[in-house]
């Protein structure tokens, strides 16, 4: 809301004034932040302002005024919410944080936005072509990328079980004058798509297994084109058919092998689609001879992730090249040995979103003994300290951080100390909580002691706390609080007193074997994983999954930190 001029004496006619503790600094100031102020504006805006509380001040003598009940904790607490929001807005590095928080806030507004409309368009189960258009212009507008909006489609209709609907096609032309390329006049691929097309329910015409080929021929991709995540989404494609996972990856390798006899494709006619689906028909194999099979390219894991494939040395190997470590900040590294695990959960009280179970690879890395605490967050943020929390001290481990805040933190931490240190995948997280046996909690399958975590106990009034249990604590713990709750690594606190930002946005799971994954989505909710002080008991167990927009911050939310090992 824009600052009045001339600024009115009374309340009641202004409502700026209940800004002036919004965690964006520029409304506290009255600002705009697509109106980019400058220096003079911002420092006019926080001078008028202050003067205006100033002249409140009389109030405090007079508790029974009705402005004065209105007004009094903003009284007390004006002065220095303005001043912070004047320091941050004329440093550089302090605003151009700010800013960036605030962009991704409003990604994730439209991404909330995007989610409230596809839940409407999806009430009957159905998406239809129009409604997926108009979504699409509709999240275009609010600045979300196209692969962002297709994602996030995607994973809604697998989530809900609902599909997308297609008008009948209208009857073929005959034979002899329709080219195979028009016979799919309605979808245009390119070659170099970055994805292939996904098969819309209701669009196969015959046998599963020939229309599956027909639509991985229409995609052009090769061998060395096809992704992970493409050839995931080529499953879930057959899949949709009524094809098995099982023949769907088979029907891939043929598909693969049949692309590799091909000729290459001339320069110019690579864009041609007859000419790549002429050149992509069926080859017969030679009775006498069978073609060698190109092997399937490597893993390709996204950003920050840099293992091209899951070959692990041996653990004393690992140990050997890649050892525990301790930083000056205090922060123990732990490391944590390749291994694969059963990711998810089907016992009983499971959630839907912990399944299917999903075969999981992982490549070594190091993570934090403890969640990082108010004293090491601080060396990165000091004006933090008045944010903490009332009954925290600096070992009490750090909340009211944003997901965006800790990777802040973690790339800080990384020109420190010439590492990459970074936030869990949610995988990772998993793996060092519970190890390869797919235990419950950290430490086992029973919480029924006070000495194993900090959740809600005795010590709390929450209506689903434990009243049988005390854990010593009516909020946070110092970290170290709890070692009988470590994990089969050693790893501390991995089940209550913070919940732990991980670096996945949320999807659902597909129950594939993976190999370092991470997930594609970069805009809807981000995960975070453990349970809290506030937390009931099956919140704690280690395949329990929350998520939150990634500028959701609380009492009870923190982080700790990996460090990827070197090569």
């Amino acid at each position: 809301m824009p600052l009045p001029s001339p600024l009115p004496d009374s309340p009641t006619k202004w409502e700026g004034w209940r800004d002036y503790n919004s965690d964006d600094p520029y409304r506290r100031l009255c600002l705009s932040f697509e109106g980019n102020p400058g220096h003079e504006q911002i420092e006019e805006n926080c001078r008028q302002l202050l003067i205006w509380w100033q002249k409140k001040l009389p109030l405090k003598n007079q508790p029974s005024n009705p402005l004065t009940q209105m007004l009094r904790q903003g009284i007390d607490e004006a002065p220095q919410y303005l001043a912070e929001a004047r320091t941050i807005l004329l440093n550089p590095d302090a605003r151009r944080n700010a800013d960036e928080r605030l962009r991704a806030r409003l990604r994730e507004n439209a991404a909330a936005e995007f989610y409230k409309f596809l839940a409407f368009a999806l009430s009957d189960g159905v998406l239809k072509r129009d409604d997926e258009n108009n979504l699409y212009h509709l999240g275009s507008a609010a600045g979300l990328e196209m692969d962002e909006m297709k994602i996030m489609v995607d994973s809604e209709l697998m989530r809900r079980n609902a599909v997308r609907f297609v008008q009948p096609a209208p009857p073929p032309a005959p034979m002899a004058r329709v080219s195979a390329a028009a016979s799919d006049a309605s979808f245009t691929p390119s070659p170099n798509a970055s994805a292939p097309p996904r098969l819309e329910p209701g669009s196969a015409s015959g046998d599963p297994a020939e229309e599956f080929m027909r639509l991985l021929r229409l995609s052009g991709l090769s061998d060395d084109d096809m992704t992970d995540d493409q050839r995931d989404a080529l499953c879930n494609m057959g899949e949709n058919l009524g094809l098995s996972g099982g023949d769907a990856e088979d029907l891939i390798d043929d598909y693969l092998e049949e692309v590799n006899q091909l000729p290459p494709v001339s320069p110019a006619n690579a864009g041609s689609i007859a000419s790549r689906l002429n050149a992509a028909a069926p080859v017969k194999k030679s009775a006498t001879a069978t073609p060698e099979k190109k092997p399937s390219a490597p893993n390709r894991v996204l950003e920050s992730i840099e293992v091209s494939k899951f070959t692990p040395l041996t653990h004393e190997q690992e140990r050997q090249k890649h050892p525990s470590f301790k930083l000056t900040l205090g922060l123990e590294m732990i490391l944590i040995n390749s291994g694969t695990f059963m990711m998810g959960s089907t016992s009983e009280g499971a959630a839907p979103n912990e399944q299917p179970l999903s075969k999981t690879n992982l490549s070594c890395f190091h993570i934090s003994r403890f969640p990082i605490t108010n004293a090491q967050y601080e060396a990165f943020d000091p004006t933090h300290r008045v944010r903490r929390a009332t009954w925290a001290d600096e070992h009490h481990p750090v909340v009211y951080v944003s997901s965006l805040d800790a990777i802040k933190f973690c790339e800080w931490l990384t020109k420190r100390e010439g590492r990459r240190f970074r936030l869990p995948t949610e995988s990772e997280w998993e793996y060092a909580s519970r190890g390869t046996d797919g235990r419950s909690f950290p430490w086992g399958e029973r919480l029924n002691t006070g000495d194993l975590a900090n959740f809600a106990d005795c010590n709390t009034t929450f209506p689903w706390r434990d009243a049988e249990i005390n854990d010593g604590f009516a909020e946070t713990a110092p970290v170290g609080s709890f070692p009988r709750g470590a994990s089969p690594f050693g790893i501390e606190e991995m089940a209550g007193n913070v919940w732990e930002w991980c670096l996945d946005f949320y999807e659902p799971y597909r129950g594939k074997e993976r190999t370092n994954p991470r997930s594609v989505c970069t805009v809807g909710r981000r995960i975070y994983r453990g349970g809290s002080w506030k937390s009931r008991a099956s919140n704690l167990r280690t395949s329990a999954r929350n998520f939150n927009v990634a500028e959701y911050s609380a009492n009870d939310v923190g982080f700790r930190v990996v460090c990827e090992c070197r090569a």
